[in-house]
């Protein structure tokens, strides 16, 4: 059985054996369910199950922090009177290769304000990106790749 299959169970078995299956009773099930899991980590030595759970919430946390600082850079920039934004289309390399991987990278980059998914080539080896800030290309390129697209991949394979 799968590690995700054992978790459900343990939640499903929780919820029982506290006197019905309502929410709470499963999230709480699943919490712990999760957590005997992560501790017999050794007996799912393929698996990435526990591993796949902080890389998703290590993206969680990144994509929070890259919405709060570019919110109030585009706040700043729209609210004095001295412009700052110098508007650029950027190509930019990709690793990801799968559609999955490409549309929750292209989503989340068009999430974040002043940056926008325009386009992505046909054989997908880079995506086109419209952005409010860019003083210099490459570097602006090297901050989606090490930054936003890392944290995909590592959550995402």
């Amino acid at each position: 059985m799968t590690p995700f299959a054992t978790n459900l169970v343990l939640a499903f078995v929780w919820a029982i054996l506290n006197g019905g299956i309502g929410l709470p009773s499963l999230i709480t099930g699943f919490i712990l369910g999760y957590g005997v899991i992560f501790i017999l980590q050794p007996l799912y030595k393929d698996s990435r199950y526990c591993s796949m759970l902080f890389d998703g919430v290590k993206l969680i946390l990144f994509f929070i922090w890259e919405l709060i600082v570019s919110s109030l850079s585009v706040t700043w920039d729209v609210l004095t009177p001295v412009q700052k934004s110098k508007p650029a289309l950027i190509a930019v390399p990709l690793s990801a290769k799968t559609d999955a991987e490409v549309t929750v990278l292209a989503n989340l980059v068009s999430l974040t304000p002043g940056s926008l998914s325009v386009d992505i080539t046909e054989d997908r080896s880079h995506l086109l990106v419209h952005a409010m800030f860019v003083d210099d290309p490459e570097a602006f390129k090297m901050e989606i790749k090490n930054g936003m697209e890392k944290r995909v991949l590592e959550a995402m394979r």
